[in-house]
């Protein structure tokens, strides 16, 4: 047993809760600042770790995911609308859906999804501009997010809080594995 893992077993609760629950629970509150929930096939993922005694691979994996969603210089509301541009490049639509929803309780507006959904076109064709307006069609009809009115009201100014200095400029770099951790395969749409 390694001696992280023997650390964090010897950790007490006093309110019952073993270790390894508590260890869970961080894990999941993590998920809950991103997306405001758990999603289910992350849940299901974080079972398995538990069951075959690999927490420490979950923690390691949601700490750098929490740092590069969370810590970076773009701001949880851009990150957000990146991974699901990103997302919808790949056709990836259960993780689209997911980071739409995760864009949205960052502060992004509908209109902001179908811009994302816009670049879309440009970036791989009419596939992923056709998944990102179904999604925020879908959206739109549950009534998440916003009227879709238009104006996200940042255009000019850049994204407040993204600590990109208000320039509105993002650069790239590097690649973005985020996509990772939904561990569905993606389906091309046309």
């Amino acid at each position: 047993m390694s001696a992280h893992r023997q650390e964090c077993d010897e950790i007490a609760d006093a309110s019952g809760q073993g270790p390894a629950e508590r260890r869970l629970e961080a894990l999941r509150d993590r998920l809950r600042v991103t997306y405001g929930t758990v999603p289910r096939g992350v849940q299901e993922r974080l079972a398995v770790a538990e069951a075959f005694g690999r927490l420490p691979v979950e923690e390691a994996f949601l700490t750098l995911r929490h740092i590069v969603l969370h810590e970076s210089p773009l701001g949880d509301r851009v990150q957000q609308l990146v991974h699901f541009g990103q997302l919808l490049a790949l056709g990836r639509d259960s993780a689209a859906r997911l980071h739409a929803r995760g864009a949205l309780h960052a502060g992004a507006r509908l209109a902001d999804l179908v811009g994302v959904a816009e670049t879309a076109l440009i970036t791989s064709g009419a596939p992923g501009y056709a998944l990102g307006m179904e999604i925020v069609a879908e959206l739109r009809d549950s009534g998440d997010g916003d009227s879709g009115d238009g104006d996200s009201g940042d255009r000019d100014s850049g994204d407040a809080g993204s600590g990109d200095g208000g320039s509105g400029r993002v650069e790239s770099g590097g690649v973005d594995a985020g996509h990772l951790d939904h561990g569905e395969a993606g389906s091309v749409r046309g």
